[in-house]
């Protein structure tokens, strides 16, 4: 990935916990801030934090003891230095130092390195941000800082494009009056302009002499993480001043269309608001490394067993029989007893049955998550080819944790939605506009659709701006008063800004997408909006300019859901222009006519069934005398010193009534391609979706009824908007209640309690059948989310099919998370786009960031990454559900064949005096795990698979055995060892009683310790080889080769190590010439292997036949439904296009805070730049859910019974 010169800030990356060069202030916990411009000697006596960020782990002295130190913090490692030491006194090992300390240094080497790795480009981030270059005032001078040595109090010139280098209070820019455009998407995730104001009384300190004198104190909040308040006070000559967040830059966002600006540094590095929000990076591991550790413990215990058991047979036998043999078999000279000698036995047997968990195992599942990693990042499929963007593994440690997730927590704008308003169809006079039908009168298709409109006619047009429907621009060349005054109203009624930069060449600046998008469709269809002053509006009107007075903006807030403007024409007519939500407008019209209103319902239900934005358009005639006395009324209660608000809200709901009905909107915040398909196939696989967003409640609910989260098939959608504690605990409980009493939910008699304890989840609330959705807001989560409410809310959450939040701060986003986490005790995934991500992303368990138009902070904290939400569907159902399935067959196999190969040493210990005396020779213990059973495992780790990616997708519910945690967990480990306990007690007991009695070709003995030997590891390997042969579901040529090829290496080495030549080159150490070759010669050796064999596995293979015949799995009916369908043609269904139709909802989304309609009418805003607005789209998805409801059962049933069809992702 290249990364651009000016690029966001990467002090959030993934795996580095933010360390800060910060000193604490002495005095103890901050309670105000206090910073003097341009006074270093006085603000540095607080000891606030420096701009310089830490986000490496290590330095050149500090790398190797730390790191050794971090990596011994792993019980495998430490247990496996505490073999090496034992291995290394002579009384007590019998196997060579070097079968244990190659590995381990070889595991220890390999993770320095890639510890090293990722620690230099984290020390390369650091560098690159701190020493970004900054304009300083410093001693009447400006001049270049690097950021790390920024301070509190330091006021610094920012110039267009640049980032904000800490949190400043804006003092003066370029702009009129003190103003200046930011970008806050590092921040909010919003890509449209925000407008920030320098108080009057600073915004004249333009030149430097004039803010080198600059003395005024800032007195303020002490840092917290509220990104949307800061409260604060200017003393500055014998006066002060009252700050509010229009005064602030934050860190991270970046000046636009201001030439330059500059500001006093209020908060800086970790006191940043950003930073307040990145919450702190954690070590994450899988629940199958969790369950490794604690299987390893339970392991070390039964090790510790049985050497205990066989130190205990070590003495009893020495004590009875070893005595009788001291002339024979002498004592070492350090032991004295027989008690002693049981003793040393003990920690004989501790190092050779060691190999249960063999430091192979941990190396093994490090390579097989780098192979899934790399299959992830080679993945074409996942590949952007728009963007050119690949998918990309930034961890490699939680592959299998992928095929495990039950929650997904995502961002709203940039994630589901390209953040890109069109136009898309709208209603006039009661006739709709925006479908094309075909000759037959049928609704066309968009890749039926004839070209869009030709706006030739029109030389201000966008040319980016597509509309398909003629008939509308018919009707404005035509003349239709209606539709001109639809589009006037459009034009006029708004706070966007423009430009002109040459002749025809106009760019709007619009506080929010909508408004952007409602503009340029006036501005094709002849209507367009040209420039604005204080008191004017002026729009060429099908090519004839006409100025309009502004007399008022009555403007947007989240209580209101409406704005109006009141404007008088060239004739002298005031007339007020009204556009705002439905549920609002629809309540303030005249009663008459009622046709047209019906008409526009049914037209707003229309458009909100296919997940549009709607927004509904009204008019008003004033007269002289009554404006003239509202505007007074509206004077008196803008000075009003108490209830401001409360008396203009009265005022304007005065004028705002008996309306004139003009028309509707219907906008399309464009969702990204395929997100209704991801979330539908999620759901189908279980997984639950919660959004939590920064943006407003209607917007939030609009698209989650556009990606199908909400549907009208709900029984029932719970908005949660209570401003108390009491409120949000009432609204809370009635949900619950209405889901208990609904004639959906089961009949249990279940009664919620007010408290519950985290052990009672899930309740019986998660029982009920309804289908619910629960819709909350950012004060009302605010208060669910206090300790003695949060399980209520959990679980009225929980039970809930889609879950979404709205105006959450991302520290609120993480909040639910670890909520969920921490009771649920379900694997989470956030995914995001923004730095307003960055916390949930990285609280969650899998974090991925999409690689989108809000920067790279996501992505740097993330684990996956990759450029469309839709790939999230192949990444879980897919890559995690196969990750999940070979690390699971990975270890039932490898804890299997290790019992199998260390419980013979048990067993033989019975039968050699307990003396510690290997069944094999050490060369076979050192080669087992690392060459003979290595790679067949591997291979099966890294390529098996169940059933195809296709099925993989069809039938989402073969995921669920993940989330259920079905394939590994404590009774599969059992399994296993009994099985591998099995399978040593025939590999060595069948030999044993073989050799007791049979004879060579010539008549002599065939028992020997080494012709033992060699039946023994032969016998277990052929077994072993024939199992995986049985474990792997999907064969490839790297699994034969690597399956046959350890066995041929197998009796290669083991000729080779009885060979003359090695005899011959290493006397003392290949003692057994020709043992193997005159073994492996015995007719009855090779039936003795034949018969260990077959015992071996025929248990495993008959109770396979009978599970498969008997009670088959999903995947098992998945696989026989493909042998199906390759005897069959495919019978392909076309899924019909079906619409939705459903309540009105409002779109009515222009800005986070309050429009800025008084900064207008004050004249401050006139001068500015250009914004170029995004290029919009036709949106093209098709209805498909209900049939993949309709398939839900099938797909959780019997897919063989219908395999021609299949589950449609």
């Amino acid at each position: 990935m290249t990364v651009p010169k000016e690029m966001p800030e990467k002090w959030a990356r993934a795996g580095a916990p933010p360390s800060w060069s910060r000193k604490k202030p002495s005095w103890g916990t901050e309670e105000e801030r206090r910073a003097r411009a341009n006074d270093r000697e006085y603000n540095e006596k607080f000891q606030y934090a420096s701009n310089c960020i830490k986000t490496s782990k290590y330095n050149i002295l500090t790398f190797l003891p730390v790191n050794l130190f971090e990596q011994f913090q792993e019980v495998a490692n430490t247990y496996f230095l505490f073999l090496l030491i034992l291995q290394l006194i002579p009384q007590v090992s019998s196997l060579s130092w070097f079968t244990t300390i190659v590995p381990l240094v070889l595991v220890l080497a390999v993770t320095a390195v890639k510890d090293a790795t990722d620690d230099y480009f984290r020390h390369k981030s650091d560098n690159q941000v701190n020493n970004r270059q900054s304009q300083v005032l410093i001693r009447g001078s400006l001049q270049q800082e690097p950021w790390m040595n920024v301070c509190v109090g330091d006021i610094i010139k920012l110039e267009n494009n640049q980032f904000v280098a800490a949190d400043l209070l804006l003092l003066s820019s370029s702009e009129p009056h003190g103003l200046c455009y930011i970008e806050t998407a590092e921040l909010d995730g919003e890509t449209n302009m925000k407008v920030r104001q320098a108080i009057p009384v600073t915004s004249e300190l333009g030149d430097i002499s004039r803010l080198a004198k600059f003395d005024g104190e800032v007195v303020c909040e002490p840092p917290n993480n509220k990104l949307d308040r800061f409260s604060g006070t200017l003393y500055w000559k014998e006066s002060k001043f009252p700050l509010s967040n229009q005064n602030m830059l934050l860190r991270g966002c970046v000046l636009r269309n201001t030439e330059w600006c500059f500001g006093l540094v209020v908060f800086a590095g970790p006191d940043t608001k950003l930073m307040q929000n990145s919450g702190r990076t954690k070590f994450k591991r899988t629940s199958i490394d969790r369950l490794m550790n604690t299987l390893v413990l339970w392991i070390f215990g039964f090790l510790v067993c049985m050497g205990v058991i066989l130190a205990i047979g070590n003495a009893i036998w020495e004590h009875e029989v070893g005595t009788r043999f001291q002339a024979y078999l002498p004592w070492d000279e350090a032991v004295d007893s027989a008690f002693f000698s049981g003793f040393l036995s003990f920690w004989s047997y501790i190092i050779i049955l060691n190999t249960v968990v063999p430091i192979s195992l941990y190396v093994s599942v490090e390579v097989i998550r780098l192979g899934h990693s790399y299959f992830i990042n080679w993945d074409k499929k996942m590949f952007c080819a728009k963007k050119r963007t690949p998918a990309e593994a930034r961890t490699t440690t939680l592959s299998e944790e992928l095929g495990q997730v039950e929650y997904v927590f995502s961002d709203k704008t940039g994630t589901l939605t390209q953040n890109i308003m069109v136009f898309s169809k709208c209603s006039v006079s009661g006739r709709s506009y925006g479908d094309v039908f075909d000759v037959l009168g049928h609704k066309a298709e968009l890749g039926e659709r004839p070209e869009p409109v030709d706006f030739s006619f029109n030389p201000l047009a966008d040319k980016k701006f597509v509309f398909w429907d003629p008939s509308l621009l018919e009707a404005v060349k035509t003349g239709d008063p209606h539709a001109h005054e639809f589009f006037r109203l459009l034009s006029l009624c708004h706070t966007v800004m423009s430009e002109e930069k040459n002749e025809g060449e106009l760019y709007y600046k619009a506080q929010s997408p909508d408004e952007g998008a409602l503009v340029t469709a006036a501005r094709n269809f002849g209507f367009v909006f040209r420039s604005r002053t204080p008191k004017t509006i002026t729009v060429h009107e099908m090519g004839t300019a006409v100025t309009y007075q502004l007399l008022a903006i009555l403007d947007f807030n989240n209580i209101r859901k409406r704005m109006s403007v009141i404007v008088r024409n060239p004739e002298g007519r005031i007339r007020l222009y009204c556009k705002g939500a439905d549920t609002i407008l629809l309540d303030r019209l005249h009663p008459s006519p009622q046709e047209l209103l019906s008409t526009t319902t049914d037209h707003l239900n229309e458009y909100a069934g296919e997940g549009l934005r709607t927004l509904v358009l009204a008019y008003k005639d004033l007269d002289e005398e009554y404006y003239g006395g509202w505007a007074q009324r509206r004077l008196q209660a803008s000075l009003a010193q108490d209830s401001r608000e409360d008396r203009l809200a009265s005022v304007y709901e005065e004028v705002e009534s008996d309306m004139v009905l003009l028309g509707a909107t219907a906008i399309e915040d464009k969702l990204q391609q395929g997100v209704p398909e991801t979330i539908a196939l999620l759901t189908l696989a279980n997984i639950k979706i919660w959004v939590l967003t920064g943006d407003k409640q209607e917007t939030a609910v609009n698209i989650g009824y556009s990606c199908k989260m909400l549907t009208d098939d709900m029984t029932e959608v719970f908005i949660v908007t209570g401003h108390t504690v009491l409120e949000v605990r009432e609204e809370l409980r009635k949900a619950r209640e209405k889901m208990l009493d609904s004639p959906h939910a089961v009949g249990n008699g279940f009664t919620c309690p007010e408290k519950r304890s985290s052990a009672k989840l899930p309740s019986a609330l998660e029982a009920v059948a309804g289908e619910y959705a629960l819709v909350i807001s950012g004060h009302s989560l605010a208060h669910a989310l206090e300790a003695d409410m949060e399980l209520e809310f959990l679980e009225t959450a929980c039970a809930c099919r889609a879950v979404i939040c709205c105006r959450v701060t991302p520290l609120q986003k993480a909040q639910v998370v670890e909520l969920v986490k921490k009771h649920k005790k379900a694997v989470t995934l956030a995914i995001g786009d923004g730095a307003n991500d960055v916390s949930m992303i990285k609280t969650a368990h899998i974090g991925v960031g999409i690689s989108g138009q809000e920067g790279i902070q996501a992505v740097l904290a993330s684990d996956y990454s990759f450029s469309q939400f839709k790939f999230l569907q192949r990444l879980l159902l897919v890559h995690g559900r196969w990750s999940y399935l070979r690390m699971c067959k990975f270890l039932c196999y490898f804890f299997y064949k290790n019992f199998a190969f260390t419980m013979v040493h048990f067993w033989f210990g019975f039968f050699c005096g307990f003396s510690a005396q290997t069944v094999y020779d050490q060369y076979f213990i050192t080669l087992y795990n690392i060459v003979y059973t290595s790679l067949p495992v591997l291979a099966m780790g890294v390529f098996d698979q169940d059933v195809p990616e296709q099925r993989s997708m069809e039938y989402p519910k073969l995921y669920e055995p993940g989330q259920l945690n079905l394939l590994f967990n404590k009774r599969e480990f059992f399994i296993c060892i009994a099985q591998g306990i099995y399978t040593s007690v025939l590999t060595f007991f069948i030999p044993y009683g073989v050799f007791a009695e049979a004879t060579r070709d010539d008549g002599s003995q065939l028992a020997d310790y080494q012709s033992f030997a060699v039946t023994v590891a032969t016998s277990l390997v052929i077994v072993v080889s024939v199992q995986i042969g049985l474990d792997t579901g999907y064969w490839t040529a790297i699994n034969h080769f690597f399956i046959w090829g350890s066995l041929a290496v197998y009796f290669a080495i083991l000729f080779a190590m009885h060979s003359n030549g090695l005899f011959d080159m290493f006397p003392n150490q290949f003692r057994f010439v020709g043992n193997a070759q005159n073994t492996l010669a015995q007719p009855t050796v090779w039936l003795t292997i034949t018969l260990t064999t077959a015992v071996c596995v025929m248990p495993v293979v008959a109770f396979r036949f009978l599970k498969l015949s008997l009670k088959p799995g999903l995947s098992d009916t998945v696989r026989y439904s493909q042998l199906v369908r390759k005897k069959q043609k495919a019978q392909h269904r076309c899924l019909r296009r079906v619409g939705r139709t459903s309540s009105r909802r409002s779109g009515y989304a222009f800005s986070h805070q309050e429009g800025f309609g008084e900064l207008i009418m004050s004249g401050k805003n006139m001068r500015l730049s250009s914004l170029a607005l995004a290029g919009f789209a036709t949106r093209s998805s098709s209805s498909w859910l209900e049939s993949l409801r309709r398939r839900k059962s099938d797909s959780a049933g019997s897919p063989s019974a219908g395999p021609d069809k299949p589950l449609k992702g």
